[in-house]
């Protein structure tokens, strides 16, 4: 099979994992809230044991990356993400699915996505030539945008039709086809033999080299502040826009979906933008229009006012997609490649690990400032988070020796 065959098998699994993942996003917690009757602390429960994988092997996991072949590594996350989500379906057909049953499920998800995530990350390089990288990672992204549209929507079609443990049906078979697909792709992969040290030197080797790089401790600093951002945007959004300002639920979710529609505008112009401008100025440029886009929504209000709020999201996705695709790009082609897996461990690390501490931020800020107080802090702060970027003159000369 040759380089385009191989790809093709990538980005079909990228497609039709990221497809069901969002599914599972709507009827996992809709398992345990309309089938089992959790309740607020159950289901932030579940939400916390899927993410803490994240701190939990985050590190670790890049350096098994390391030390194996990357296509066995995504097979196997799939197929055993595929044959447990079976397991919640025919508990609950059996009439013995329980809430620690969900959370197991829940916690092997998220070490899968871990592994599956820092192994695709590193597996890439090897399927496309580095001058292709972000051409390549642009296509990857249009997938995952498109599932981001489309998924939620599903999943809740699917949970009204079979009910929740049956439409986790979806990803579960999404996986198994996923796995089947990467199992296809035939490239070499020579990983280096594990040298006689410990674990965390290996670790401590990736995050060194993220830490002494100048683009990418910038990129972790800022990604760090967009995932507190977030984490706040989760508690201001619903309070403001549904509470405040009695958006429907339908309109609301018509609106949390602009960011996806300016990531599918953004993905595929990656490339072209790159190739003219250079990878350090794709950097500055996309970093500085996102703050540039960004802070309008914070005048989103009542009446014609609320158009603002998808229209700066929009705008401010379409940059930051461009950012995302190129910064990940310029990782993969700087990186040695028997360092790959810890280095993308180390920024995934970095940057998801503060997510906990937005949603507490936000939880905060709420009762402190109220519905538009906290909506405001964390688009404030979405925006805000750029400067990291825009305030670091080795960016603006990223990927000039690597070009």
């Amino acid at each position: 099979m040759g380089p385009r065959g191989n790809f093709g098998r990538l980005v079909w699994s990228n497609g039709i994992s990221s497809f069901g993942t969002q599914v599972t996003t709507v009827a996992l917690p809709l398992t345990a809230v309309l089938t089992l009757q959790a309740g607020a602390f159950e289901l932030g429960l579940l939400s916390a044991v899927q993410s803490a994988a994240f701190l939990l092997i985050g590190l670790p996991a890049g350096v098994w990356v390391d030390r194996l072949r990357r296509r066995p590594i995504l097979v196997r996350a799939d197929l055993v993400r595929g044959a447990l989500l079976l397991t919640v379906p025919a508990a609950a057909w059996l009439g013995v699915l329980t809430l620690p049953h969900l959370y197991a499920v829940a916690l092997v998800l998220g070490v899968g996505a871990v592994f599956s995530d820092v192994a695709h990350m590193s597996f890439l390089p090897a399927v496309v030539p580095k001058e292709r990288l972000e051409q390549a990672n642009g296509r990857l992204e249009v997938t995952r945008q498109v599932s981001v549209l489309a998924g939620p929507g599903a999943g809740g079609w699917l949970v009204s039709v079979l009910t929740a443990p049956f439409a986790l049906l979806a990803d579960a078979i999404g996986y198994l086809v996923s796995g089947l697909l990467l199992s296809g792709v035939r490239v070499e992969e020579r990983p280096r033999p594990p040298e006689r040290r410990r674990l965390w030197a290996d670790v401590r080797e990736g995050l060194t080299f993220v830490i002494r790089e100048p683009v990418l401790n910038r990129v972790a600093l800022g990604g760090a502040l967009t995932r507190i951002a977030l984490g706040v945007c989760a508690v201001g959004y619903p309070l403001y826009l549904v509470v405040d300002l009695g958006v429907g639920a339908t309109a609301y979710g018509l609106l949390l979906s602009a960011p996806a529609v300016g990531a599918l505008v953004g993905a595929p112009l990656v490339a072209r933008v790159t190739l003219r401008h250079g990878v350090g100025p794709t950097l500055y440029g996309s970093a500085a229009l996102v703050l540039l886009f960004q802070l309008p929504a914070l005048a989103t209000g009542p009446g014609w006012r609320l158009l603002i709020f998808p229209v700066a999201s929009a705008l401010a996705a379409v940059a930051g997609v461009i950012f995302n695709v190129a910064q990940l790009s310029y990782r993969q082609r700087i990186t040695p490649e028997h360092l790959l897996g810890r280095v993308n461990a180390s920024m995934r690390f970095l940057m998801w690990g503060t997510t906990p501490l937005g949603g507490l931020a936000g939880g905060v800020l709420g009762e402190w400032l109220g519905g538009y107080g906290v909506f405001a802090a964390g688009v404030a702060l979405l925006g805000l988070s750029y400067l990291a970027i825009v305030t670091t003159p080795a960016i603006r000369r990223a990927g000039a020796e690597a070009r």
